[in-house]
């Protein structure tokens, strides 16, 4: 095998998705989310009084009864794919397509100087996304163009259906929580009501009353629909990361210049993300 240039390796090792070194954690979300609680949880000690907010029966209602009506709405297989994914849209970062761009337009530029089969062993010690891994290995196969392309874009629809799904489960704790913070108020104000005689159990009561409103508040607007929402923007990311590598694919198996590669991959970016890789 030829041996490639620092530059060359510098260039395919950027881009294409979620990565497993430690550059590629997304702080983004680390930061709002972890800041978010530390902020609630700091107010609530310069108030004097943390231990206050800690009521085990508000606890039990909206920590498990959302963990309960979100496991009926579906299934146990969906619930443990969701947890893989979710942690990934807190953890990863989603990837960025113009390195992917960069990245495929490398190696159609060295496809088109020493030939197909000398991406797949160069590829796997590049440290490639699966995807890209798999799209490279259909083009060395010598598969038609076509079906090469219908391959991978059935892959990355079946990946995009089960993040979307994913984010669904998120959704769906993000409206149950408050729920059942709405369910324990009601709860705490029968007792309440049910007890007035008695006003040793009016605090106890009450605190069930306010307090499962505010978990189920924070639950909802600070972990579930944050993360809902990070994990579509990161499958829609993924996504287009995905169709840049499909494009390149069809495109070596075409053996095309890689410059109308480039122009083809530049339709589908906005302006900000556009690549001058043979500029």
């Amino acid at each position: 095998m030829a041996n490639i240039g620092a530059t060359e390796k510098t260039r395919i090792r950027r881009g294409g998705g979620p990565g497993v070194s430690s550059s590629s954690i997304d702080t983004a979300t680390l930061t709002g989310v972890i800041g978010s609680f530390a902020v609630i949880a700091a107010a609530m000690v310069l108030g004097g009084s943390p231990e206050s907010f800690v009521d085990a029966p508000a606890l039990l209602i909206v920590f498990g009864g959302t963990l309960l009506v979100t496991i009926a709405s579906f299934s146990l297989e969906e619930i443990l794919d969701s947890r893989s994914i979710a942690l990934r849209a807190v953890i990863y970062n989603s990837g960025n397509p113009s390195a992917a761009a960069d990245r495929i337009l490398s190696l159609a530029e060295r496809a088109r100087r020493t030939g197909t089969l000398s991406l797949v062993e160069f590829s796997r010690n590049m440290g490639q996304s699966h995807f890209l891994g798999q799209a490279i290995q259909l083009v060395a196969d010598g598969l038609p163009a076509q079906e090469i392309e219908q391959i991978l874009m059935q892959e990355s629809d079946a990946t995009h259906q089960r993040h979307i799904r994913s984010a669904s489960v998120l959704r769906r704790a993000g409206e149950v929580s408050p729920a059942m913070g709405l369910i324990g108020t009601l709860v705490g104000l029968v007792q309440m009501l049910g007890n007035l005689d008695d006003p040793s159990t009016i605090g106890p009561s009450m605190a069930v009353a306010l307090l499962t409103t505010f978990y189920g508040a924070v639950l909802a607007n600070m972990l579930f629909h944050p993360l809902a929402s990070k994990l579509e923007r990161n499958s829609e990311i993924e996504a287009t990361i995905q169709r840049i590598y499909t494009m390149g694919a069809v495109s070596i198996n075409r053996q095309e210049n890689p410059r109308r590669l480039e122009l083809s991959i530049n339709s589908i970016l906005s302006p900000a993300q556009r690549v001058n890789h043979f500029d």
